[in-house]
């Protein structure tokens, strides 16, 4: 490691700290007693207000109500940022708005230089999920849904929530647990805990027209929740076995949050276990959709009546 770039990662290193000593720089970073010295003694000439505290070790502490000096990137750091900005676009994430301040911010820190060479990787990489015909860095036109930002700013405050999305043509309120975010295939998805009928349930952001915190009176602690959790992993009641076109289709499509168990060590067959709640219509046509997807290159071990009866009416609906 150059010198620069090791004073650099010290001074981010002690700005996480209130106190530190040369013990510790020298561990961290694998350097003699000499050479942290002289590392220090660097630091203290940039402007770290460092105060030496006497004692065998050296210890040290940062001043308080201080002004730090402006954190250096390299050179390499420089271009992990912008690179990193670069896989965003078309991502559909939150807080792209920021992403476009750090992006301006950046490039106005660095040289003419740096920023030329910025500008021709922004010109030759290409990411998944880009346009190649619209390569501007700073373009918004990959806002996620608006109601992803509200959502994640509640539940970082609280994860009880009371979403209400549309379905079927109507508003449709759930009252749930969060348990996870995520995205999948440009898709933002919430993995909840339905409070009301105690099973879990996936809904895309982009149905949601409404969230805000739940109602005391609809909580459920965290620990029931995991225990009826627990209980329902064991209640599948879909049960297949998947041949090479099923996984093969599973792999391009699978809006439900279900895993495969693969059979043998090649991946050519495997089981998808999975609880539906059949007393839902629109998630029983759901389902049906995505089986005929997968086509027929699979086995049913287990699946419910209702789940039969929408196939076959499905079947019957194309022969009509």
């Amino acid at each position: 490691m150059k010198k620069v770039e090791r004073i650099n990662i010290i001074m981010r290193y002690i700005n996480n700290r209130a106190h530190f000593t040369l013990t510790e720089i020298m561990r961290e970073f694998n350097i003699s007693r000499s050479t942290a010295l002289r590392d220090i003694r660097e630091i203290e000439a940039l402007g770290m207000p460092l105060v030496a505290e006497v004692g065998r070790d050296g210890g040290y502490s940062v001043m308080r109500n201080s002004v730090l000096p402006v954190v250096r990137f390299t050179d390499n750091e420089v271009k992990a940022l912008f690179i990193a900005f670069m896989a965003t676009r078309n991502g559909q994430l939150p807080y792209l708005r920021s992403r476009q301040s750090l992006t301006e911010k950046l490039l106005a820190l660095i040289s003419e230089n740096q920023q030329e060479e910025l500008v021709l990787l922004n010109q030759i990489l290409l990411f998944e999920g880009t346009h190649p015909g619209n390569p501007d860095l700073l373009d918004l036109s990959d806002l996620p849904h608006p109601m992803l930002d509200k959502l994640i700013r509640l539940l970082l405050a609280d994860r009880y929530l009371l979403i209400t999305c549309r379905e079927e043509q109507k508003n449709i309120a759930y009252s749930v647990y969060l348990l996870r975010l995520y995205q999948e295939k440009s898709l933002w998805l919430i993995e909840g805990f339905d409070l009301d009928a105690s099973v879990k349930r996936i809904i895309p952001v982009d149905q949601l027209t409404d969230v805000i915190h739940s109602p005391a009176p609809k909580r459920l602690s965290v620990k029931k929740i995991q225990e009826k959790l627990s209980k329902q992993q064991v209640q599948n009641n879909l049960v297949l076995e998947l041949g090479p076109r099923a996984i093969a289709q599973y792999r391009k499509y699978h809006p439900f949050r279900v895993t495969l168990s693969y059979t043998n060590p090649y991946q050519t067959t495997a089981i998808l276990r999975m609880y539906v709640e059949v007393g839902r219509p629109d998630e029983l046509k759901e389902i049906a959709n995505w089986l005929l997807f997968l086509g027929d290159d699979l086995k049913v071990k287990e699946m419910p009546e209702e789940i039969r009866a929408e196939l076959h009416a499905r079947v019957v609906l194309f022969q009509d």
